[in-house]
């Protein structure tokens, strides 16, 4: 039986572990799940804050049982860890990795459970319910528990690690924590997340890159590209001061505004819009509206069917109401 007494930074008292495994794992993870809460019992009144087993049970899904304790352990680093378990025991550290401050390993020796330990401060240990005994996996566990992080282990020869690994060591676990905040800006340059490093606000700006957009003919300053059929998705883009006459569809249109700003006015239910970056809208069928656009402005749109338009007035006529409108502040 494991004595995490003396552990420093391994296991530590106050150290609440979150449990949880696929069908394949099940029956090892109940294992492993009594051997910790018989080991929480014999804690000494030193400890006796101890471990605290949260068993989260078996789902059919890894991906989904994996999560979850990557979302627990990710919530609380410092005071939690997991214990996951399905066939390989890879595919729940796979999906447990996802979460930022998780360091999860798939360990099928003791040595496995010390090195990651040891070298890569792991807090969430896995195991295969295929390859690995209760017998081994209590063995593995029990090494997990009692490794602190930097401590002599099978990798460092049994000996103190060296200065030079120590000090990188000490400055690893600060410049891990950040590898998920920083990721998108090392891509992108601007940590916007569409990689092009131009601070556009989003994926769709960066679908939007290098397309070539045709002129909407029939409404002076509109430009369009359709990027798919039936249904219909489209960028669109039209210029400041911008006006498209009153018209309608066939089909209704949902359109969010990636950025700019325009105003619609829907003559059939007598409602106005004012609309800016991010907002949505949408459109019934065969609603009449108007638009007036007050800055550059562009907007993603879908139709549910082939995209069509039927104008209801000329665009003198257009601007002539929309101004009427504004000056009464409608």
């Amino acid at each position: 039986m494991a004595s995490i007494e003396g552990a420093g930074a391994g296991a530590g008292p106050g150290l609440k572990i979150y449990a949880g495994a696929d069908p394949f794992g099940s029956e090892l993870k109940e294992a492993v799940v009594a051997y910790l809460r018989s080991l929480s019992l014999s804690l000494s009144p030193s400890v006796s804050s101890g471990l605290e087993i949260v068993d989260l049970g078996t789902h059919p899904k890894y991906y989904y049982i994996a999560s979850l304790v990557g979302t627990h352990v990710s919530s609380s680093p410092d005071s939690t860890r997991g214990l996951l378990v399905c066939g390989t025991g890879s595919g729940v550290a796979m999906f447990a990795n996802k979460h930022p401050h998780v360091y999860a390993t798939t360990c099928l020796t003791p040595d496995d459970a010390i090195n990651s330990r040891s070298i890569n401060s792991c807090n969430v240990l896995t195991l295969s319910g295929l390859a690995t005994s209760p017998s081994d996996a209590i063995q593995i566990v029990d090494a997990w528990l009692n490794t602190p992080f930097k401590a002599p282990c099978p990798a460092s020869g049994g000996q103190p690690w060296g200065e030079d690994i120590q000090t990188f060591l000490e400055a690893a676990p600060a410049e891990m924590a950040k590898i998920g905040q920083n990721q998108t800006a090392q891509i992108d340059g601007d940590g916007d997340g569409d990689g092009d490093g131009d601070g556009s606000p989003c994926a769709i700006c960066y679908l939007r890159k290098g397309m070539d957009f045709q002129p909407v003919d029939i409404m002076p300053g509109g430009e369009m590209k359709i990027v798919r059929e039936t249904p219909t998705s489209a960028y669109v883009k039209f210029k400041a001061g911008s006006v498209e006459p009153a018209h309608h569809h066939t089909f209704g249109h949902d359109l969010v505004v990636i950025k700019g700003t325009k105003k619609v006015w829907n003559l059939t239910k007598k409602e106005s819009y004012d609309l800016t970056d991010g907002d949505f809208l949408f459109t019934p069928a065969g609603d009449v509206h108007r638009v007036k656009y007050f800055t550059d402005t562009e907007f993603f749109i879908r139709w549910d069917g082939h995209w069509d338009i039927f104008l209801d007035e000329d665009l003198d006529t257009a601007k002539a109401a929309i101004d009427k409108e504004i000056a009464a502040g409608n």
